[in-house]
Formats: structure tokens, sequence, C-alpha cells
């Protein structure tokens, strides 16, 4: 491997380093509920982002501050020797992309149906250290 490519591999290994991400799948609430507690979130700092989601009523909150917990915890793993209040983590990015859906029948007037779609998603949490305090 040449000096280029090995300084060039060695940086993004350093990069990828500070971020780290979490995933949920087939969660069974529509994509537009759970749109509206990620934009809640989306670019916060991590402690920030844990106080909405855990004072916010809504039920999707539950689940995407246990998921941040787990991003954050993805993110102590690949740097066991950094702290996090140090690191002055934040939410780099929340995507949420609809999953299966359950297609169920319901009985209409006349002898009809009308089709009921039950609605799952996807959920993807990257969380980022900011270098701005580390230069």
């Amino acid at each position: 491997m040449g000096v280029r490519k090995r300084e060039m591999a060695e940086r993004i290994k350093e990069e990828k380093k500070q971020i780290a991400f979490a995933k949920l799948n087939n969660c069974p609430t529509s994509p537009r509920k759970m749109r509206l507690v990620a934009d809640l979130v989306r670019g916060v700092k991590v402690e920030k982002a844990l106080q909405i989601l855990r004072f916010n009523p809504k039920e999707a909150s539950r689940r995407l501050e246990k998921l941040l917990l787990s991003a954050i915890a993805n993110w102590q793993a690949k740097n066991e020797d950094a702290s996090i209040e140090d690191a002055d983590l934040f939410v780099k990015e929340i995507r949420v992309d609809g999953g299966s859906m359950l297609k169920r029948l319901r009985p209409a007037p006349q002898g009809r149906a009308h089709r009921i779609r039950k609605r799952s998603n996807h959920v993807t949490i990257v969380v980022a250290a900011n270098n701005n305090t580390q230069s």
C-alpha cells in the first residue's frame, strides 16, 4: 500500500471513530408520527435531546430515547478512552423511513370492505462528536 493511500485510510478511520449510529427496524408506529418527535432532536446536543425525549408525552419519544441511549453507548464502545462530557456529542442525523405495512380489511356498509394499512418505520440515529472544542 502506498503512503498516500495509507494516510488516507488512517484519516478515514479516525473520522469514523468520531461518529456512531443505532438503528431501530420495524417499529410499529407510523412514520409521520415518528417524524414529529424526530424533528425535535435533530441537530441538538445529546444531553438536551435526552431531556426533550424524556418529557415529551408522545409514545414515539420513549422509543427514540432508548435508541439515542443505544447510539451513545455505541460511541462509548468505539472511544473507550474518551469521556462523553468532553466529546460534546450531538445528534448529527436522524432519519425516519417507512417500513413494511400490515394490510387488514375492515367491514364497510353494503357488503364492501375497506383496507386498513398498519404502518411501521425504520429509524436511524447518527451521533457525532463536536470537533470545534478539540481543535
